[in-house]
């Protein structure tokens, strides 16, 4: 696999996509966040959540089957989100912001599709330059009896298998569309995107792998699959 290094100077070349959307969690930032704010409990809570999120990434169940199941166990607190935020920018990926900064800059409308919490996600897009009807995750309401934020808002569609399709369907984005994930929820928007791109720099999944247009284990390596061409490495 290709990896390099680029300067923020470097100009990226000619886009192949209209659209770019990015998975957050083990593909922009290197942690899932579900299962970071698992370890603000007890042990078996976490070991329990990361052994869910693995299963259900791996394809080996849908997410659906242990979304609330894990929000029922941790309750998290506001604080506890607002931590999770700051989480998600200090273990954002290398390479990322300057990605996605060329995709801005080549007319190239990003956005963020993830199974994890709006909320937390939010202060990451500011950082990445995304705008805030770009980041489409998951929702959540206070629970009147504990004050946490442990309960669904409404209809969430990306807390289940086939919400990311579903939303890429609605959303009608410019096309031709890429999507770049690490997960069977990113795989299963391979239908309904012009290609997919497994991204494997925090988590490879060989079911994910196998599905997928092209393997970047870098977002450097992702300039590759998104631009025509561009200068030579550095």
């Amino acid at each position: 696999m290709l990896t390099t290094r680029r300067d923020d100077g470097d100009r990226a070349g000619k886009p192949l996509f209209k659209t770019v959307v990015f998975d957050v969690d083990s593909t922009l930032a290197d942690i899932e966040g579900i299962d970071w704010l698992a370890t603000l409990r007890d042990p078996e809570i976490a070991r329990e959540s990361e052994e869910l999120t693995t299963r259900a990434m791996a394809g080996e169940m849908p997410i659906e089957a242990v979304y609330t199941r894990r929000l029922s166990r941790i309750r998290p607190t506001a604080e506890e989100l607002v931590a999770l935020a700051d989480a998600y920018q200090q273990t954002l990926q290398a390479g990322a912001k300057c990605l996605i900064g060329a995709l801005h800059g080549a007319g190239v409308q990003v956005h963020l599709l993830s199974g994890g919490l709006r909320a937390s996600i939010l202060p990451l897009a500011v950082e990445l330059g995304v705008r805030a009807e770009r980041v489409h995750a998951v929702s959540l309401v206070l629970d009147p009896a504990d004050h946490t934020f442990s309960l669904l808002d409404g209809d969430q569609p990306l807390a289940t298998q086939q919400g990311k399709p579903l939303t890429v369907q609605r959303l009608q984005l410019p096309r031709p569309i890429a999507m770049v994930g690490d997960g069977s929820t990113d795989a299963a928007v391979r239908g309904v995107v012009d290609h997919f791109f497994a991204y494997t720099g925090v988590a490879r999944r060989e079911k994910v792998v196998a599905v997928a247009d092209a393997e970047a284990n870098s977002f450097d390596a992702l300039y590759d699959l998104l631009f025509a061409s561009h200068p030579s490495r550095v």
